[in-house]
């Protein structure tokens, strides 16, 4: 019996031999760069020498087609028509005014729009663009695929981390949004840095791309905010190079939500390298150095951070703050699929606002957009979660092709080789 066992395993043995030995993984990070230039991922200065020596176009050349994507908002190279027709022809051929797939788009009913691009190495991010009756457009965008802080309370936290996004990679979701907005006579007018991932943990590429959405896309670093969970160093070196001069700098937000150490730890694992009497401290550098007001993130959890205690405790603590000037932003809770926690009702979230004005904390519940589509803060990674599982389910399953007798038994055997 076990002689003609091990005959049957000696005849799979040149077939089991052509089976991978580990199991593939899902490349979301891999590097394969697009095989045409992209236009929006260049600054102005990488333009004008990628049409001088690319090229061979003088730099006016560079100027002109500067003009037509950001001052008239179109990308069609054929309708460029102060450009000599060889050169056109060349772009159309050899370039793009973007390189990100829409891989998918839903409509809000409040006409919120949300975005899932596929980037050239195929990882997934998202953003967002929301309209609002006074006129506002406001695109929500993201700074790295993924998210490596786990708040437990945030979908992209409970994602994990892909990688860092590029500068050209963050400006490109702004750029898009606010070159369709233009050719249908409207305007970007703000940009939210509160999508995927921390940027802080992105600083350089962050920071690029703001100054190329302010300079390029004519935003206002008034109508820009970077929000960061409270990487302390950098906040420190942002309030710096806003105090050395220079361009001035987006808005600084502040996700907090919670007063005491033990609760933010808990939903936000950062608050044990930097606590908050840590971040506070950084808090009033910034402000020292800047004379600019932070503002504070709160989502509103039912139960857990709504009560009036809370608020008296995040009243005291910012008023003791010498020279601090803020502002909270209360936002009740976005249900994500990995958190349990529920929203807080308006008239809580009012006493909350109440408390806080007691203690000279000025306060305001922000308006919820998007929530039918998933696109609210801290749901920006579902979908796209979801198209990775789905990749990987497929990937499993087509990854092996056994005869149908063996595929049972084959699949055991890689799927036991990791």
């Amino acid at each position: 019996m076990v002689l003609a066992r091990s005959a049957s395993l000696r005849s799979l043995l040149p077939l089991l031999a052509t089976l991978p030995r580990r199991r593939p993984p899902v490349r979301l990070c891999a590097s394969s760069p697009s095989p045409k230039h992209n236009l929006l991922g260049l600054s102005e200065p990488e333009l004008t020498a990628l049409v001088v020596d690319n090229y061979n176009q003088p730099k006016f050349r560079a100027k002109q087609l500067h003009e037509w994507m950001y001052e008239k908002g179109v990308t069609d190279f054929d309708a460029m028509a102060n450009l000599p027709k060889n050169f056109r022809a060349q772009l159309s051929a050899e370039a793009a005014c973007g390189t990100m797939e829409i891989s998918h788009e839903r409509v809000s009913g409040d006409g919120t729009r949300k975005r899932l691009w596929r980037c050239d190495d195929g990882a997934l991010i998202e953003s967002v663009l929301m309209p609002y009756n006074d006129g506002r457009r406001t695109a929500c965008i993201s700074s790295q695929v993924g998210c490596a802080m786990g708040c437990t309370f945030c979908a992209t936290g409970q994602m994990g981390f892909g990688r860092d996004l590029s500068e050209g990679e963050i400006f490109e979701q702004a750029a898009r949004f606010a070159l369709e907005l233009q050719a249908e006579g409207e305007r970007l007018s703000n940009v939210v840095f509160m999508g995927m991932g921390e940027p802080f943990r992105n600083y350089d590429a962050v920071i690029g791309a703001a100054r190329r959405i302010m300079g390029e896309l004519g935003v206002g670093a008034r109508h820009i905010t970077i929000s960061t969970v409270g990487i302390v160093p950098n906040i420190k070196r942002y309030a710096d190079e806003e105090r050395s001069g220079g361009q001035p700098l987006p808005e600084l937000a502040i996700s907090l939500h919670q007063s005491d150490d033990a609760s933010r730890s808990a939903i936000m694992p950062v608050n044990r390298k930097h606590d908050i009497d840590e971040l506070l401290e950084a808090c009033a550098y910034y402000g020292s150095k800047t004379g600019r007001r932070i503002s504070f993130e709160w989502a509103l959890i039912a139960g857990q951070n709504d009560d009036v205690p809370t608020a008296r405790r995040l009243g005291e603590r910012l008023a003791a703050v010498r020279g601090l000037k803020c502002h909270v932003n209360l936002i009740p809770l976005n249900p994500t699929s990995g958190f349990d926690g529920a929203p807080t009702s308006l008239p809580q979230a009012a006493q909350f606002v109440d408390e806080l004005a007691r203690h000279k904390v000025p306060a305001t519940v922000r308006v919820r957009r998007g929530i039918d589509i998933e696109a609210g803060c801290g749901q920006l990674a579902e979908a796209a979660s979801k198209e990775v599982a789905a990749g990987r389910l497929e990937a499993r399953r087509t990854r092996t092709k056994l005869p149908e007798n063996l595929r049972v038994k084959g699949r055991r055997a890689v799927e036991g080789q990791t």
